[in-house]
């Protein structure tokens, strides 16, 4: 018996809501990494796209235990000599709470084209709205 291996075609792509109030940022990221990568499903190829549309909103209401707000430091470089920015995690959630998320996410999907399209599949909100009422998205639940 040969190893099953999925082919493009073969896949569907469901669509999932993740609520991130009162969650720790690190466990949000990692079931939305498994939803995007298509690690829950019995289907699951490495080298295939097999995973669902992941929804993550009340991104403003993660947090981030002990003392990460003040010591985790989100660096970017211009590409110019002396041009490392710095900012504290604090900053950073006040500011950009979404894109923090977004970070914590790309972190966890293979860093090539493969990883770009699944990070394509992402759509994080502040707030508890969204527009995706149609696609009729199942809820996924966060231990945590």
């Amino acid at each position: 018996m040969s190893t099953y291996m999925a082919r493009p075609a073969d896949v569907t792509h469901k669509w999932y809501v993740i609520d991130a109030a009162g969650k720790p940022l690190g466990r949000v990221a990692t079931a939305a990494a498994t939803l995007l990568r298509g690690k829950h499903k019995p289907i699951y190829t490495p080298h295939i796209d097999t995973g669902d549309y992941v929804i993550i909103v009340n991104a403003e209401k993660v947090v981030l235990t002990g003392r990460k707000l003040d010591q985790k430091i989100y660096f970017r470089h211009s590409g110019y000599e002396g041009g490392l920015k710095r900012t504290v995690y604090r900053q950073l959630m006040a500011k950009k709470p979404d894109f923090a998320v977004e970070k914590a996410i790309r972190g966890m999907l293979p860093h090539n084209r493969l990883g770009r399209a699944m990070f394509k599949k992402l759509k994080v909100y502040r707030g508890s709205e969204h527009p995706h009422a149609a696609q009729q998205p199942d809820q996924w639940e966060v231990i945590g």
